[in-house]
């Protein structure tokens, strides 16, 4: 084990059912899963994030969408797709989102892929990006110079989720298509720091 896993055992800790509810075959992990079918689970149906923030994927490998996994309980796949109206039912990878620092999180926005154009800051929580003055419902590009983002298609946090941080791809998305590797738009209308 490397000194980089030592040190952030304890600090992220998830334990998966395979059925809702909390029932059926259970599992406790300290670090990332890239396929929960390598531990004989045929799905991830409910979960309890204990420590650490966590992002979970719709298939192995972190393929597909995104779903942010913050301290708390998910009994069901509502719980952690929220108001994306992407039903997800279930889970197949997970990894600790390690970068997250709810008060040093700072992020740029572009209105054109490669960090051109129009520019937006950000250094908190914005539930409707337009309401606070980005002119449209695009975001092209982004930078995350410091902490983890999560951010939404639509306002009010609700649409896909697209999971940003700054210790991936340098925190540098410079296309839509890098946000995830299920990106369909670049509509972005809320953000917001991930809690830690």
């Amino acid at each position: 084990m490397t000194s980089e896993a030592m040190d952030t055992l304890g600090q992220y800790k998830i334990t998966v059912w395979e059925e809702e509810s909390f029932q059926g075959k259970r599992c406790e992990f300290l670090m990332e899963c890239p396929s929960i079918m390598e531990r004989s689970f045929r799905k991830i149906r409910s979960i309890k994030v204990e420590s650490g923030p966590w992002v979970g994927f719709e298939y192995p490998e972190y393929q597909g969408q995104q779903f942010i996994l913050e301290k708390g309980d998910y009994p069901r796949w509502e719980a952690w797709s929220g108001n994306s109206g992407y039903r997800t039912e279930h889970l197949l990878s997970f990894r600790p989102v390690k970068c997250a620092n709810h008060n040093d999180s700072k992020a740029t926005l572009y209105e054109a892929e490669n960090f051109q154009g129009q520019k937006f800051e950000l250094s908190d929580d914005y539930p409707s990006l337009q309401a606070m003055g980005w002119g449209n419902k695009e975001v092209a590009s982004i930078k995350v110079n410091a902490g983890a983002w999560v951010a939404y298609q639509y306002p009010g946090y609700r649409g896909y989720q697209y999971v940003l941080e700054r210790d991936r791809q340098n925190g540098e998305y410079k296309k839509y298509s890098e946000y995830s590797s299920q990106a369909h738009t670049n509509q972005i209308q809320s953000i917001r720091r991930i809690q830690h």
